[in-house]
C-alpha cells in the first residue's frame, strides 16, 4: 500500500493512497523506480495531482500558437477566445474518433484525468478495459480511481515502463512533445528518493 505519509512527502493528498495503489497493483508496477516515474510524469500532467480536467480557457494569441492551422488568423481565434467548450469542439472536431465539431464531442471527451485521457476512441478504450462505460459517464474519468487507472491503463498500453531510462522519450509519448521535461524528470527523482526509502 502506497501510505498516505509517504504521499504527504510528495505534496500529494491521502486521497491518492488507494487509487495510486490499486493502478499500480492492477498494471504490475512493482518497481520502485517506475512507480516513481509514474507518479512524476502524473504529478507535472495533472499539477501536483490537483487538475484532474484540462483547462481550455484560452486567449486568441495563445490559439494561435498552440493550434496554428486550426487558427490561422487572430479573427478566427477571436471567436473562440475564452470559451472551452467552442474551443474543444473545434480543436478535437473529426479526430480520435471524435464526430464534427456540432457533436460537442471535443468537449465531451476532452482531456481528463493523472494523463488528461482525450478523445472518443481513447475513452472507449480505456472504459472496456477497466469496465467502465467512459463514454457515457466521461466524468468517471476526472474522479481519483480513475483518474489513476486510465492513467496506467495508458501507460501500458503504451509502453511507458520500456522508457523509464529514457525521460525524453518518455515525455514525449505521454505529452506528445518535450513541455516541462526538468519538471517530470525532477519529480520523478523526488519520487523515488520517498518510494525507495
Amino acid at each position: 500500500m502506497l501510505s498516505p505519509e509517504k504521499l504527504s512527502h510528495l505534496g500529494i493528498g491521502a486521497e491518492w493512497s488507494e487509487p495510486l495503489t490499486t493502478t499500480f497493483v492492477n498494471f504490475g508496477m512493482v518497481s520502485p523506480k517506475e512507480q516513481a516515474s509514474f507518479i512524476g510524469q502524473a504529478s507535472h500532467e495533472s499539477g501536483h495531482f490537483k487538475l484532474l480536467e484540462e483547462n481550455l480557457n484560452y486567449r486568441a494569441e495563445t490559439l494561435m500558437k498552440l493550434w496554428p492551422k486550426r487558427f490561422p488568423t487572430i479573427d478566427e481565434a477571436n471567436k473562440y477566445a475564452r470559451q472551452p467548450k467552442l474551443i474543444a469542439n473545434h480543436i478535437y472536431s473529426n479526430r480520435m474518433g471524435n464526430r464534427d465539431e456540432a457533436s460537442g464531442d471535443g468537449f465531451r471527451f476532452r482531456g481528463r484525468g493523472l494523463f488528461q485521457l482525450t478523445g472518443h476512441d481513447n475513452y472507449w478504450h480505456a472504459g472496456q478495459a477497466l469496465g467502465q462505460d467512459f463514454v457515457m459517464n466521461p466524468d468517471l474519468v476526472a474522479t481519483p480511481m480513475f483518474a489513476a487507472l486510465t492513467a496506467g491503463w495508458f501507460w501500458k498500453t503504451h509502453s511507458c515502463d520500456k522508457l523509464l531510462d529514457s525521460p525524453e522519450q518518455m515525455c514525449k509519448r505521454i505529452n506528445g512533445g518535450l513541455i516541462g521535461l526538468q519538471d517530470r524528470i525532477a519529480q520523478s527523482a523526488k519520487a523515488l528518493q520517498i518510494l525507495g526509502a
